[in-house]
Parts: C-alpha cells; sequence; structure tokens
C-alpha cells in the first residue's frame, strides 16, 4: 500500500508525516521494511522537501499472526475498498480466536479474504461479542486502523428485551468488571468508567420490546448491561438475565456504521440487511 503527495510548502519529510498522522510506530516501520521517495529518489525523514516535490510514502507489507489460520469461507461483505473491509458477523462466531474457540473467527475469513488478492492483514476496528451479531469493521493496514482511530464512528443497533421498555430514554450508568467475574460487568456508580446508551422503543408484542439503540460510548457489553440495569435484559441473553429455551444467544444486532473516510473524506454510511432482527421478533 502506498500514498503519493503534492508538497505544498517547505518541511522535512517527518514533520510532513506527523502531520498527515503517521504515527511514530508506523514511521519506524516505514523506515524498517517501507520507502519514502521523494522525486524518484529514497530518502530518510530528515530529507528537506520544499514547494512541488511529489512524496511517495510506501507502507511496510505486513505479516499475520501466526496464531491466525486463514479459513476460506462465505465471508458476507457490506462494503470493501483499498482500505476498509466491512462485513455482516452472524451470532455464535468469535470476532477474535478465543481458548475456547481457537479457530474459525471472523478475523481468520477475512484474513483468508484479503491473501486471494494482496498481501493485507486485517486490522479490527471494531468487534462484537461471540454472540452478538451485525457489522464489523477491518482496517487492511496498521496505517488505515491508526486513522480510523481518530474517526467517529456512529453505531446503530437493533434488540429485543423483555418487558414494554418505555418508548424512548437516554441510559447513563457507569460499567466496571464484576468483582467475582473475568467477563461479566456491572453497572458501578462508584468505580465504574462513564457509558451512555440512547434507544428508542420501535414496537412492543404484549410480552418483548424492539428497540433501535445508538451507543455514544463503547464500553464492553455496553448495551446488555444497561438494558439488565433498567430491568429489561435482552432475549436470550444468559449472562445479564436474559435467558430463554428459544434462542441460546442475545438478540442484539449492529445494523448500521457511520463514518468520514479517512482517506477520501467520504462520508460512509454502511446498513446490514443480512439476517433482519426483526424478523426474529415476529417470531418471538
Amino acid at each position: 500500500m502506498q500514498f503519493e503527495y503534492h508538497i505544498t510548502q517547505d518541511e522535512t519529510v517527518k514533520s510532513f508525516l506527523q502531520r498527515h498522522q503517521y504515527s511514530k510506530k508506523v514511521m519506524s516501520a516505514i523506515k524498517r521494511n517501507g520507502a519514502l521517495i521523494v522525486n524518484g529518489t529514497p530518502v530518510t525523514v530528515r530529507k528537506e522537501l520544499t514547494v512541488g516535490d511529489q512524496l511517495t510514502v510506501k507502507l511496510p507489507v505486513e505479516q499475520p499472526s501466526e496464531s491466525l489460520r486463514p479459513e476460506i469461507s462465505d465471508l458476507h461483505i457490506l462494503y470493501e475498498d483499498d482500505y476498509l473491509l466491512i462485513v455482516s458477523k452472524s451470532a455464535d462466531q468469535n470476532t477474535l480466536p478465543s481458548r475456547e474457540h481457537p479457530h474459525h473467527s471472523l478475523v481468520e475469513q477475512a484474513l483468508a479474504h484479503l491473501q486471494q488478492t494482496a498481501a493485507e492483514v486485517p486490522h479490527i476496528i471494531t468487534r462484537l461479542d461471540r454472540n452478538t451479531s451485525g457489522i464489523v469493521m477491518f482496517a487492511k493496514h496498521g496505517f488505515i486502523h491508526h486513522l480510523m482511530s481518530t474517526v467517529p464512528i456512529q453505531k446503530r443497533y437493533l434488540c429485543i428485551c423483555e418487558g414494554e421498555i418505555p418508548e424512548a430514554d437516554i441510559i447513563e450508568a457507569p460499567i466496571t468488571r464484576k468483582a467475582t467475574s473475568i467477563i461479566e460487568r456491572t453497572v458501578d456508580f462508584e468505580k465504574g468508567k462513564y457509558a451512555k446508551t440512547g434507544y428508542k422503543r420501535l414496537q412492543y408484542n404484549g410480552e418483548y420490546s424492539l428497540c433501535a439503540v445508538q451507543l455514544y460510548t463503547g464500553r464492553t457489553h455496553q448495551i446488555r448491561v444497561h438494558f439488565q440495569h433498567i430491568g429489561h435484559p435482552l432475549v436470550g441473553d444468559g449472562l445479564y438475565g436474559g435467558s430463554t429455551d428459544k434462542y441460546a444467544h442475545q438478540l442484539l444486532r449492529c445494523t448500521a456504521v457511520a463514518f468520514q473516510h479517512p482517506i477520501t473524506g467520504e462520508e460512509i454510511q454502511i446498513q446490514d440487511q443480512y439476517q433482519p432482527i426483526e424478523t426474529l421478533f415476529e417470531m418471538v
């Protein structure tokens, strides 16, 4: 992956790269295995640029972790360009390998997909719990991943919760890890980190509510913990009080993301209609 820049002011290559959000880590990687080229000649970061110069930045080729095993299987792609890969994940699949599920992860599927066309390595921008479905975003290089870490991402979810929830509300309740568990989170107004979730009830069928949810912060298990906190746990969420014989996983899906593309500046809006959760609401 490489980028071309037309220089419009006098400065060093290092100063230029810093202004364009190249981190120290990325610059070190370029020094080891990439290249900086000015007007066709390789240079170092100390090179003085002048107006009218042409700078080419060649990013180093990355190597995937040896623990990842590329897996060629159906990958539900919602968006792809030279920099990003956005896909739809089913429930019952890990985003990353874990001790309990060392392979068949989404990132291994993404790795196999990228290796078919280029030597690119997927970097997870947004991830979902194993039993949450919907949109997951990958960057195709560590530099793009770094850029995306500076970009606000609006994420919207649909969920089905127990009972008749109020029509709309904002939940502000700090979240921390439960003292007796390495997985479970809980609301704790003394030790927790600030967390904010907004929701709107879309339907109520006499027993369950279908809700549109927007995250304003990104705490682990945030939606699940907040809905349990207000007395309306997600259907199928055995960890947070929503156990049911009908579903082995929580009925929660990331259905939309919106962000400004870090390279093109384009406003990107992605909708996921694969296996819509509204269909499940008709069945619960």
